[in-house]
């Protein structure tokens, strides 16, 4: 008797599933047109592994892959359990890799077309229900020669299928997870990009905004750090790099200005804020608090300069 379709409907999506060699950072990275897909295909673990199922997904793969994998199982060993015992493996697709590389990928031969994948060095790219054969490969091809940080790569790889055609039905959702190579037990340290986008007429694109988004508050963080310990300067640095990569958002400004006061450029400061409380008033009462809160100098005169209306901006 010919082998029938699972129930479920099939997540027609690409990914990449890949291990940085330079962080030994796990990440795998996902679109398509189904609705909210992060909640479905993607899965990783620090000091584990990390992988994609998709097609006709059967979440069990990520809770099982993940408990093989930590309980010494290869990627390649955990996938082959778990087809090994699924009456549907014609219809799955699937991609692991572990913290040492080893990286697998399955495609079912019942599959939707057109669908396939491709291995490369520590990475696999993936795809079921594509409007063109061949987009695995040009996601390959376009992860190789992308430059810069683990999660930009990745996202070269996602905008190249997008470029090929991507899901012949469209694009609805997409996402993320990177996550470190050696498990600390510490959350912010083992996770450490987890981004979903469930519903946008360009999620690729969308993705792309959250992971910079994301790089911007960190070096927040960071400023926020050297600004608690008295390290003003390097506290501008850090500000002032998160503002460059994320403009529009107001908070970064207002903790630059904080900065800014602390290490005694005042008239600069000023300048910021003054914009700033002009486009939106309840930044100046956040000043107060952060004032009454010790991250500011003990200087009333100071905030009452800092309060007062800039010339030319009122």
């Amino acid at each position: 008797m010919p082998t029938q379709p699972p129930a479920q409907l099939p997540v027609a999506t690409y990914s990449i599933v890949a291990r940085d060699p330079a962080s030994g950072h796990l990440g795998v990275a996902v679109q398509s047109h189904h609705f909210a897909v992060g909640s479905v295909a993607p899965f990783a673990r620090a000091g584990v592994g990390a992988g994609t199922i998709q097609s006709f997904a059967k979440l069990i793969y990520a809770t099982e892959g993940l408990r093989l994998m930590r309980d010494g199982a290869s990627a390649g060993e955990a996938l082959r359990r778990l087809l090994a015992r699924d009456h549907h493996m014609d219809y799955r697709q699937a991609a692991m890799i572990d913290t040492q590389g080893d990286v697998v990928a399955h495609t079912g031969r019942l599959c939707i077309d057109e669908a396939g994948h491709c291995l490369g060095d520590e990475y696999a790219c993936l795809g079921n229900m594509l409007l063109n054969d061949g987009t695995w490969e040009a996601m390959g091809r376009a992860y190789e020669a992308a430059e810069g940080d683990f999660p930009h790569r990745l996202i070269s790889a996602l905008e190249a299928a997008q470029a090929q055609g991507g899901d012949l039905r469209g694009r609805r959702s997409a996402a993320m997870m990177v996550v470190s190579g050696r498990a600390t037990g510490d959350p912010a340290q083992d996770t450490l990009l987890d981004l979903r986008v469930e519903d946008h007429p360009t999620p690729v694109r969308e993705l792309k905004r959250l992971v910079i988004l994301k790089e911007a508050y960190e070096f927040n963080t960071l400023g926020g750090h050297h600004l608690r310990h008295g390290e003003y300067d390097k506290a501008i640095q850090a500000f002032t790099r998160a503002e460059t990569l994320a403009p529009e958002e107001d908070e970064l400004i207002f903790w630059r200005s904080v900065a800014l006061i602390n290490a005694g450029h005042e008239a600069e400061a000023r300048a910021l804020l003054g914009a700033l409380f002009q486009r939106a008033p309840h930044w100046s009462l956040l000043l107060k608090r952060v004032a009454k809160s010790r991250f500011l100098p003990d200087d009333p005169a100071l905030i009452q300069r800092l309060l007062q209306p800039q010339s030319g901006t009122s």
